[in-house]
């Protein structure tokens, strides 16, 4: 069932010039790159300075300045993991959203790491220099030092929030309740900032060290102001957006929305948005779909399959019901084009950014090939619309139907599992070394994927990949 408003009623919609977003230089992520190494650097030269060097000649001082680097440098990383969380446009745009979460991961488990030897090293070297149980040191310092109760109350946030992230975890609960927890995260971080600040030397032993630190603060908790908070807002209350269509897919629904100055919104097809629908409960979660139609200026789609609490409610959204958005997100869309062959390689509800990208190239009528893998009847997710659009615009659609091969890692179908990925990928597209790819499934397909794509000879440079997550 089909339930639409149409924008505009009773007068011809103008047609405006659409703001395309320009994708970020890849410079930035240099840039980014030797910003981070430079904070580290920065941090390590600080705890020398203040004499962290001098002080290892004792067994004790050994223990109590070491633990003093490991929780400069966790303090940093924690820094960069709230920068990273941040959404900042340049380094997203830069790094994409792949990569940004295996940084993300990278660092965050690192600093949790370093936080814990932290703790251990200082215990040990005030006990070693008081002569007292390294038990009995450990409680007097979380109850008579200032702002260590808060620390203590931080660390434990953080140690949920990782917990919740190792896979066998987060794969027992709910996003809704995953995303929730997570954000727990920028708990944990505020709340360890008096301990640091009150008892903290390397923080305040030097207005040079004074300024870095504060200002190193600052500039995470701009950024989270500016790009997760102010932004979003700014954007929501600007294009005013309200649902005019929702469409049964089958177990999935593409909603579309419509908006005020849309064609400002400076969006390309293929990313992505955080949305939060506001017809009932649930509205404060945002949930990140991939817009599934190229945007013209005046509407928006999305489409996601029923995976969860918040997917499978968008059947019952009501049209007319606002919504605010976050974003849009994302490296793969179709401003990253760099050849004139493009490859699309869909897999399920991934399917979705690639035929809004399909239909947002330019140059398509013999250069694009789509390979769409779908699993079985219920689940050929917007594959008519996406056939039928291929043809309309001269690529070639290839179907290919069928539970994935179980007696290898495969990302063919099971009546494909005598032929190798190798062999099939170069069969239905033989010059495959010669084109830019687009990519986007589940993670297990798109490693297997990501593994032919090399054995092919495609550039990494040149595979723009998203992995569809629940």
């Amino acid at each position: 069932m089909t339930t639409t408003i149409l924008p505009h009623a009773g007068r011809a919609p103008r047609l405006r010039r659409r703001r395309r977003a320009r994708p970020a230089p890849q410079w930035w992520r240099d840039v980014s790159g030797a910003a981070f190494i430079a904070v580290l650097g920065a941090v390590t030269a600080l705890w020398a300075a203040n004499g962290g060097i001098q002080e290892l000649g004792s067994v004790a001082g050994f223990f109590t300045s070491t633990g003093r680097l490991t929780g400069l440098i966790a303090s940093a990383l924690l820094l960069v993991q709230v920068l990273l969380m941040a959404r900042v446009p340049m380094i997203e745009g830069a790094w994409g959203q792949d990569e940004l979460t295996r940084v993300h991961r990278v660092v965050g488990f690192t600093s949790f790491t370093l936080m814990l030897v932290h703790i251990a090293l200082i215990t040990v070297g005030y006990a070693l220099s008081q002569h007292t149980e390294i038990v009995r040191t450990g409680i007097d310092l979380v109850l008579t030092y200032p702002g260590m109760l808060l620390a203590a109350a931080g660390t434990l946030a953080l140690i949920m929030v990782v917990v919740t992230s190792f896979a066998k975890v987060r794969s027992r609960l709910r996003y809704e309740n995953w995303h929730l927890l997570h954000l727990y995260a920028y708990l944990g971080v505020g709340l360890a900032l008096p301990h640091q600040l009150w008892t903290g030397a390397d923080f305040l032993f030097s207005p040079v060290a004074t300024t870095f630190w504060w200002g190193l603060w600052g500039l995470a908790v701009a950024a989270v102001l500016a790009y997760r908070v102010a932004l979003p807002l700014w954007r929501s209350w600007r294009h005013r957006l309200r649902v005019v269509d929702v469409r049964d897919e089958g177990g999935a629904t593409s909603v579309t929305v419509a908006g005020r100055h849309l064609h400002e919104l400076p969006v390309q097809a293929g990313q992505f948005f955080q949305w939060r629908l506001l017809d009932g409960p649930g509205w404060t979660r945002a949930h990140p779909f991939s817009l599934s139609a190229a945007p013209d200026g005046q509407t928006l789609r999305f489409t996601a399959a029923h995976v969860g609490d918040g997917s499978a409610r968008l059947a019952e959204v009501a049209v007319g019901a606002p919504v605010l958005i976050e974003g849009p997100y994302g490296r793969m869309h179709v401003g990253e084009r760099t050849r004139r062959k493009v490859l699309l390689m869909g897999a399920g509800i991934g399917i979705a950014p690639l035929r809004a990208i399909l239909e947002g190239l330019d140059d398509v009528a013999g250069n694009v090939t789509v390979i769409h893998r779908t699993s079985g009847p219920g689940r050929t997710w917007l594959a008519g619309e996406t056939a039928a659009l291929a043809e309309r615009r001269g690529a070639r659609y290839l179907d290919l139907p069928g539970h994935r091969a179980t007696t290898r890692h495969s990302w063919l179908p099971q009546q494909w599992e005598h032929v190798s990925d190798l062999h099939a990928l170069r069969s239905l597209v033989p010059d495959v070394a010669e084109h830019d790819v687009f990519l986007c499934g589940a993670p297990g397909w798109m490693t297997a994927v990501e593994t032919t794509l090399q054995q092919a000879g495609v550039p990494r440079r040149h595979v723009h990949a998203e992995r569809f997550t629940t």
